[in-house]
C-alpha cells in the first residue's frame, strides 16, 4: 500500500482516457513544432487534447503544463505519468508502488522508461495477441501443416518444412516481425514471414501453398524456373544466402575493432611454446580478405558503473561539429575512396547459420605455414567408401604426419559407454558379409573424413613462398567458430562427364549429442560443441529421379514428424534414425542457456519498485530466448554511431525494442557484456544533419552533371571527349541515385585504358566506357580524383546507342556511348 506522503491529489483532474487513445496520439506529431515521436507527451487535464514534444526537443510539453496550469501529462512511448505540481512519477494504479527513491541528478523525470512489452519466454508456440489458449490447441501443436507440391515441388516443400522447424529463425519471423524490411526485390524474406506464420499459426489449414515464394525463387535463379525437379541442397543455399542480402545490415566500425580485439585477445592468451602451439601460429599468414561473421564468444562484462555514462541526453550537434563531419568524409572519398571490402554485414541468416574454418597449410620442408579463415553456412561431407573407412579408423587412436593436433587427437572418445557400444557395433558388422549390409558409415566418419589431413605431393605438391619452389605439404581444417544451427550436406551425388550416379549407403546419425569437439581448432571460440538433431532431409530415387521428403522435431512436444508434401505425420524415432540422410539440421544443445532464461523470468516477475528500467534490442532478446550462445547484447541494431534513434528507424522503433526492469538488465549485462545501456531514447539530431547533407550533396551532383551533359549532347562536333570506365559510372549513378548508400571511390580508368611504352595513355579496344565531355571529367574529379585521365582528340564523334550503357535505369541526360 503507498505511504499517504506519496499520494498525488492532483489525479482528479484527469479526464476519461483510453490506452487506444494514448497510441493514437503517440502516431501524431508535437502541435506547436510538428516534430514526430518517439516520447511525445499527451496532457491527461480533463478536456485537453494536447500533445507536445520533450526535453529532446523544444519540451513544448512541459511549456504547456506551465502555461495552462495543467498538473498531469503521460509519455506517448512508455505510457508513465509525471506530475509538474508534485515534480514526481505518478503511478495511476491504486496498487502500484510510487517511485521511492529521490530523482537522480544525472537523469531527469522523462528518463524513465516503462515495459511497453511484458518479457516473456519465448518458445515457439507463442499465443496469438488477443487470443486465448484452449485445450485442443494444448492437443494439437502448431507447425504440423503440410505444403502443396506444385509442380515436383518436393525438393522445395522439404527444405523448407527443415527451415521452419528451426526454432531460432522461425522465432526471429514470428516475434520480430517488424524487422523482416527490405526495399530489395523480390522481398523474398516477406514471403517467407508469410508462410511461416500460416504455418505455426493456431487456427492451421491441414496445409499451404508457397506461391508466392516459389515465384519469388523463380525470379532470383533461373536453375529453378519450370517444373522439372531440383537439388535441395541448391534450393537452401539459394534462399538462404537472398534473405541474408535482403536483411542484412552492416556492423558498425567500433563493434567490427571490438571484435577483432576479443579474437586476438584471445589467440594471444593462449599461445605458448609448444610445439603444437608454434605450428598454430608462428609463421602464420592469415589472409586479411577472410573472416568470421559474428563472434558467438560473449564479451567480458564490463564494469556495472559505466551504466551511468550513457547520458540520457542527446548530444547536442553545432554547425562546426557539423561541418567537420563533413568535411573529413569529404576528404576521405578524395584520398581513400570507396573500401566496400572493409564493410562487414550480419543477418539473422548469419547469426543463426554461419561458423568459420582455419584452413591450414604446411611445408613439410621448411615448416611454414599459412592459414586462411573461412565462412561456411553448410559443411558438406564426402560419404567414405571401404579404404576410407579403414584408412580412417586405423588412425582413429594414432597421430597423423603433421605436428599439430590433428582431427584424429579425441575422434570417438566420448566415455566408456560410448566405446563399448561402438565395439559392439563393429564386431555386429564384422558377423555380417558386406555384401549383405555394406561397411557401417556413421556421420562422426564423414565429418574425420572432411576434416582429415590431406597430403599434397606429386601432381598436387604446395607452392612454398618461402621456399620458392614446390615442396610437399599437408593441408588440414579444423573448426574455428561453431555455428548455432549446423547445416549438413551429405554428397550422395556424383555428375560425371557422361552420367550421374547416387551414393546409397546407409549413413547413421545421433539425434542428440553429436560432438564436434574433435574437429576444433585451439583457437576455437566456442564454448558449447554439442549438437541436437532438428531435422532431416531425405531423397528417396536415383541420381536423374525421386522424391524428398523431411523429418523434423516438433519444438512444442518433442515428437518426430514425417513431411511428405501436403501430409504430415507423426513417426518413432527409430524411422528417422533409418533414414537416409541428406540434408541435416543441428542445434546447439545447452541446459545452461534453459537455466538462465527461466532466471530470467523469474527476475521479469518480480515485481520491483524505484528501479530504472533500460531498452534492449528485440531481435538480441530473441537470440536469447532461443540460442545456446547469444553473444554480447547488441543494442547498436537500433541505435546509430552516436547513440542516438537513426531517424530512419524512429517510426518503427517499437518494434526495434523491449524494455525490460533493471535487475533483469543488470543480470544478462553482468552475464554477456555487451551494450550500450540505454534508459532514454531519442532520434539522432547528427544523423539528421549528415542525412540532409547526404540528399543535398546527391541533388547537386546529379543536377550539375545533367546541365553539363546536356550542353555535352548539344554540341555537334565537340574538340575533345573524355572516357570514363561504365563501372565506376554506374557505382556512381547507383550512389546519386540513393540506391548505394556509399560514394564510390575515386574513378578507376584502369580497366579501359592502355598505357603505351611511352607513357601515353589510350583506349583500350572493346572497352565498355561512356563519353563525356571536358567540363564533366574535371567536375567529377574535383569530387573523387582518380584516373587515369583518357582523351580522344578528333572533330567526328562516333555514336552507339545509350541503352548500350544503362539498360532501363538511366541518368535523364545520358552520356555518349563509344
Amino acid at each position: 500500500m503507498a505511504d499517504a506522503e506519496d499520494f498525488c491529489p492532483h489525479l482528479d483532474s484527469i479526464g476519461e482516457v483510453t490506452k487506444e487513445d494514448l497510441i493514437l496520439k503517440s502516431k501524431g506529431t508535437c502541435e506547436s513544432c510538428g516534430v514526430g515521436g518517439p516520447n511525445l507527451w499527451a496532457c491527461l487535464q480533463d478536456g485537453c487534447q494536447s500533445v507536445g514534444c520533450g526535453e529532446s526537443y523544444a519540451d513544448h510539453s512541459t511549456l504547456h503544463a506551465q502555461s495552462k496550469k495543467h498538473n498531469l501529462t503521460v509519455n506517448l512511448t512508455t505510457f508513465r505519468v509525471w506530475c509538474y505540481t508534485c515534480e514526481k512519477e505518478v503511478f495511476l494504479d491504486p496498487q502500484a508502488p510510487p517511485a521511492s527513491q529521490t530523482t537522480s541528478p544525472r537523469l531527469s523525470h522523462r528518463d524513465f522508461p516503462s515495459p511497453a512489452h511484458p518479457l516473456k519466454s519465448v518458445p515457439i508456440a507463442v499465443g496469438d495477441d488477443g487470443e486465448s489458449e484452449s485445450d485442443e490447441d494444448d492437443i494439437k501443436p502448431r507447425g504440423l501443416t503440410g505444403m502443396k507440391n506444385i509442380g515436383n515441388s518436393c525438393y522445395m516443400n522439404a527444405a523448407l518444412q527443415a527451415l521452419s522447424n528451426c526454432p531460432p529463425l522461425t522465432q526471429f519471423f514470428l516475434e520480430c516481425g517488424g524487422l523482416v524490411r527490405t526495399d530489395k526485390k523480390p522481398a523474398l524474406c516477406k514471403s517467407y514471414q508469410k508462410l511461416v506464420s500460416e504455418l505455426w499459426h493456431k487456427k492451421r489449414p491441414s496445409y499451404v501453398v508457397p506461391s508466392s515464394l516459389y515465384h519469388g525463387i523463380k525470379l532470383i535463379n533461373p536453375l529453378f524456373r519450370g517444373y522439372s525437379q531440383q537439388d535441395t541442397q541448391e534450393f537452401l543455399r539459394c534462399l538462404m544466402d537472398q534473405l541474408h542480402e535482403e536483411l542484412k545490415e552492416p556492423i558498425l566500425p567500433e563493434n567490427q575493432e571490438q571484435e577483432e580485439e576479443e579474437r586476438d585477445d584471445q589467440r594471444e592468451g593462449e599461445r605458448g611454446g609448444t610445439a603444437e602451439e608454434d605450428f598454430l601460429s608462428c609463421d602464420s599468414e592469415p589472409d586479411n580478405d577472410a573472416y568470421m561473421h559474428c563472434s558467438s564468444r560473449s564479451c567480458s562484462p564490463h564494469p556495472v558503473e559505466s551504466i551511468s555514462k550513457h547520458s540520457s541526453t542527446p548530444p547536442r550537434s553545432s554547425p562546426l561539429r557539423t561541418a567537420h563531419s563533413y568535411v573529413l568524409k569529404k576528404a576521405q572519398v578524395l584520398s581513400g575512396g570507396k573500401k566496400r571490402s572493409e564493410v562487414r554485414y550480419r543477418s539473422v541468416i548469419s547469426d543463426i547459420f554461419d561458423g568459420s574454418i582455419l584452413s591450414l597449410v604446411q611445408c613439410l620442408t621448411c615448416d611454414r605455414v599459412s592459414t586462411t579463415i573461412e565462412t561456411f553456412q553448410d559443411l558438406s561431407l564426402p560419404i567414405p567408401g571401404k579404404e576410407d573407412l579403414a584408412k580412417l579408423h586405423s588412425t582413429i587412436h594414432q597421430s597423423t604426419v603433421i605436428k599439430a593436433g590433428t582431427c584424429g587427437d579425441s575422434y570417438a572418445a566420448q566415455g566408456w559407454l560410448a566405446f563399448v557400444m561402438d565395439y559392439i557395433r563393429r564386431f555386429v558388422v564384422s558377423c555380417i558379409p558386406s555384401w549383405f549390409w555394406g561397411p557401417m558409415i556413421t556421420l562422426e566418419d564423414c565429418l574425420a573424413a572432411f576434416f582429415a589431413a590431406d597430403e599434397l605431393k606429386g601432381d598436387n605438391m604446395y607452392s612454398c613462398e618461402r621456399c620458392k619452389k614446390l615442396r610437399n605439404g599437408v593441408k588440414y581444417c579444423k573448426v574455428l567458430r561453431l555455428p548455432e544451427v549446423l547445416c549438413i550436406h551429405l554428397k550422395r551425388f556424383r555428375h560425371e562427364v557422361m552420367y550421374s550416379f547416387k551414393i546409397g549407403s546407409h549413413v547413421s546419425f545421433p539425434l542428440e549429442g553429436l560432438n564436434l569437439r574433435p574437429f576444433l581448432a585451439k583457437e576455437c571460440v566456442s564454448r558449447i560443441t554439442t549438437y541436437d538433431l532438428l531435422a532431416v532431409i531425405c531423397h528417396h530415387g536415383s541420381a536423374s529421379s525421386g522424391h524428398y521428403i523431411s523429418y523434423c522435431q516438433n519444438v512444442i512436444n518433442g515428437q518426430w514428424y514425417e513431411f511428405d508434401d501436403q501430409y504430415v505425420t507423426e513417426v518413432h524415432e527409430t524411422v528417422v534414425q533409418n533414414a537416409e540422410a541428406y540434408v541435416l539440421f543441428y542445434r546447439k544443445s545447452s541446459e545452461e542457456a534453459e537455466r538462465e532464461r527461466q532466471k530470467v523470468v523469474s527476475l521479469a516477475a518480480m515485481k520491483e519498485s524505484g528501479l530504472l528500467q533500460f531498452y534492449i534490442s528485440r531481435e538480441w532478446l530473441n537470440k536469447f530466448n532461443t540460442f545456446a550462445e547469444p553473444g554480447p547484447i547488441s543494442n547498436q541494431s537500433f541505435l546509430c554511431a552516436h547513440g542516438g534513434i537513426p531517424p530512419n528507424k524512429y517510426h518503427y522503433i517499437d518494434d526495434l525494442v523491449v524494455i525490460l526492469p533493471q535487475s533483469v538488465w543488470e543480470y544478462l549485462y553482468n552475464r554477456f557484456g555487451g551494450g550500450p545501456a540505454v534508459n532514454h531514447l531519442y532520434v539522432c539530431s547528427i544523423c539528421q544533419v549528415e542525412i540532409e547533407a547526404l540528399a543535398k550533396r546527391r541533388k547537386t551532383e546529379i543536377d550539375t552533371f545533367i546541365k553539363l551533359n546536356k550542353a555535352f549532347q548539344a554540341e555537334e562536333a565537340p574538340s575533345v571527349i573524355y572516357c570514363i570506365s561504365m563501372q565506376w559510372f554506374r557505382e556512381w549513378e547507383a550512389f546519386v541515385k540513393a540506391k548505394d548508400s556509399d560514394p564510390p571511390g575515386p574513378i578507376d580508368n584502369s580497366k579501359v585504358a592502355l598505357t603505351k611504352s611511352s607513357g601515353h595513355v589510350q583506349l583500350k579496344q572493346g572497352a565498355d566506357y561512356g563519353q563525356i565531355s571536358e567540363e564533366t571529367w574535371n567536375y567529377l574529379l574535383n569530387i573523387y580524383g582518380g584516373g587515369p585521365e583518357i582523351a580522344i582528340r578528333q572533330t567526328v564523334a562516333q555514336y552507339q546507342d545509350p541503352e548500350h550503357l544503362h539498360g532501363e535505369q538511366k541518368i535523364e541526360a545520358e552520356t555518349r556511348a563509344g
